[in-house]
């Protein structure tokens, strides 16, 4: 039998300081380039630009890989905190979970509208950095204060002499190249950003120098005065089909669902040819869309729709749908949200659920309105759009046909979706009768078909394909999916695959992930191609429900949802951070899919704008080490080696038992 090491007091380790993010440094940024912890600098200093306090931002890339931000905004506070008793520019480049950018129940923090949230930022980059150097101009003196050692060591704060009436910070990171991938920011993606910048700032010049190795300076600078639309028409390789629509619309005081100054601006038009859409939340550029953008299309959505319903242009048995609107649009979208929800650190993606009833209903009137005063321009943008419904309909009529001439009997338990468009169709796999029966009145029936799965689907790692379908659930998936068990070595036929995305959804407990194994394991197994083409996903339902009660008029209760025990922590965190007392939280923690009602398991595990989900890849260079853990994990003959695998690495596993 194995020894183990000895497990007491001095096994516990505490990180302490910047510590855990050198230790996991993933958990915190991207690690493939000091990209995201230079914009961490870069978002201060256009924070400051957003709040009106500054008009210039500068960047300058040195020689050495060091990289400069320079603002001329108020400058970070150079005073002793009153609890902490230490220099608040210290406090913010060393201590995580401390900003100006948490006290934001009214909108009138330092920091209203910023996409600081979870108050790690600089300190962040300071950990991840050989040496951060800071000058501040404020109250008429200039400071300065060096880190180094990835904010390990600290120099005094000093006054380096006066500044007149200047005021702004500058900051010079070297970052530590043994953190990341590549030690240089890839300059495309720097240029995109401060490029980005300018055009959500009209007015602020945004300038980038590039050291030459002869001692010169290469220099580009941008401003946009016009906004949003000049930069949608420079960034189209084609005229547009209507006049671009570019506004903005925020709340006022009197405005009950939303708080003060909450909204978006934007600019939209509608392409014959692809051109880029960007979106941004307090100015931070969400690459990965999110919940405003869906508001977005949907308030475009409804305007369209209303303006071709009043005018009677849609023809006879046309059923008008929100892709067939939206396809052929682009936009710039620039959201202010008082306290935006991103999903993981690096903010890619706006999971906020009021941020689609936000932008919908602060775009949907002035769009009408706007559609109402330019008819021409609204026939137009309404003909392209019955023009891609007509052609959806009739490559759905195509596909039918050939759904219908097929043998195969459809399972009886397969609540089947409308659509027959792979690009938005999804198969969800749920288990039990339960949750498929919760699942089924969830979903989007026009797109979403469910599939509830009766028990745990048997072990096929080492079944021959010949006797696949002895297993009735495996059976059921099989002729769901219209396709036929493959292998690697031979070209599978998909030409009958009946959706787009297969999202395997189980409860967040140790027989879910069971579940999810055997699928995975069938599907690399039988059916490769799915995995390898991206058609396999995983739901991730949450663990736990937060019920958060109202805290005044410019705060409705809100209802949240935490995926683990980690990131409930956080959001309490948060929530008494805003001021709300714990008391008044309750949580809930769900047992399965089951116990979640309809408009629960809609908002976290189904509904596209607002569900987790993760998609299932197979990297070709390592098939041979996934074949033997397969085969270790699966294989019938090998319990002898899960004990031995279980004993060295279980200590790993937290189990949710």
């Amino acid at each position: 039998m194995a020894t183990s090491k000895t497990y007491d007091e001095s096994s516990f380790r505490v990180l302490k300081g910047l510590e855990p993010v050198r230790e996991r440094p993933g958990m915190y940024t991207r690690t493939d380039s000091p990209a995201h912890i230079i914009q961490e600098v870069i978002d201060n200093a256009a924070d400051e630009a957003l709040g009106g306090f500054a008009r210039n931002i500068h960047v300058m890339l040195h020689l050495d890989g060091s990289i400069t931000v320079t603002d001329d905004g108020r400058g970070i506070p150079v005073g002793p905190h009153p609890e902490e008793k230490i220099p608040v520019v210290v406090l913010a480049y060393t201590r995580l979970h401390a900003g100006g950018k948490f006290d934001k129940k009214s909108g009138n923090s330092a920091y209203a509208f910023s996409g600081g949230l979870h108050g790690v930022g600089v300190a962040v980059t300071n950990a991840l950095s050989h040496k951060v150097s800071v000058e501040v101009k404020r109250e008429g003196k200039i400071w300065s204060v060096d880190f180094s050692d990835g904010g390990e060591r600290i120099s005094e704060l000093v006054e380096r002499g006066p500044c007149g009436k200047q005021t702004g910070t500058r900051v010079r990171v070297w970052p530590d190249a043994k953190y990341f991938d590549s030690p240089k920011v890839p300059m495309h993606e720097l240029e995109r950003l401060l490029r980005s910048k300018a055009v959500l700032l009209p007015g602020v010049r945004v300038a980038l120098d590039i050291e030459q190795s002869d001692g010169t300076f290469q220099s580009k600078s941008w401003t946009y005065p016009n906004g949003l639309s000049q930069y949608l028409s420079e960034a189209a390789t084609n005229d547009p089909v209507a006049p671009l629509f570019a506004s903005e619309k925020y709340a006022d005081a009197d405005n009950t669902d939303f708080a003060l100054g909450e909204g978006a601006s934007w600019a939209f038009g509608w392409f014959l040819e692809t051109t880029p859409s960007e979106s941004y939340v307090n100015l931070i550029p969400t690459v990965n869309g999110g919940t405003h953008e869906s508001g977005l299309r949907a308030g475009i959505f409804e305007a369209v729709k209303t303006f071709i319903e009043h005018r009677a242009l849609l023809p006879r048995g046309v059923k008008l749908q929100q892709d067939d609107v939206c396809s052929r649009m682009s936009f710039v979208l620039s959201a202010r949200i008082l306290d935006p929800q991103f999903q993981g650190q690096v903010k890619e993606k706006l999971n906020s659920r009021e941020a689609v009833k936000l932008v919908s209903s602060m775009v949907r009137d002035p769009f009408e309105i706007w559609l109402s005063q330019h008819v021409e321009a609204g026939k137009l943008i309404a003909e392209l759009s019955i023009k891609q419904a007509l052609a959806r309909q009739k490559n759905a009529q195509k596909v039918e046909k050939k759904k219908q001439s097929g043998v195969a009997v459809l399972p009886g338990k397969l609540t089947d979706c409308e659509s027959t468009d792979l690009n938005e169709n999804e198969l969800f796999l749920v288990e039990g009768d339960s949750a498929g029966g919760s699942a089924k009145m969830a979903r989007n029936k026009e797109t979403q078909a469910i599939l509830p799965l009766r028990g745990k689907v048997q072990n096929s790692w080492e079944i021959e394909p010949g006797r696949l379908f002895a297993n009735a659930e495996i059976h059921d998936i099989a002729v769901a999916l219209g396709i036929d068990p493959h292998n690697c070595d031979t070209e599978p036929d998909l030409s009958n695959l009946r959706y787009g995305k297969v999202v395997i959804m189980s409860d967040a407990d140790v027989d879910g992930a069971h579940i999810q194994t055997l699928l995975l394991t069938l599907f690399y197994k039988h059916f490769p191609a799915l995995i390898d083409r991206g058609h396999v996903y995983i739901a991730q339902p949450p663990l736990y429900r937060i019920d958060v009660p109202a805290s005044g008029k410019k705060r409705p209760a809100r209802r949240l949802y935490a995926l683990d025990d980690g990131e409930l922590e956080a959001m309490k965190d948060r929530l008494e951070k805003e001021g709300i007392p714990l008391e008044k939280i309750e949580v809930g923690r769900f047992k399965g899919l089951g116990e979640m009602n309809p408009e629960q398991l809609r908002e976290t595990a189904m509904a596209l704008a607002t569900r987790r989900v993760l998609p299932v890849s197979a990297s070709p260079r390592l098939r041979e080490t996934t074949l033997k853990l397969f085969n270790l994990l699966m294989g019938k003959g090998e319990a002898a080696g899960r004990r031995a695998w279980m004993e060295e690495k279980g200590h790993l596993v937290e189990a949710d038992i």
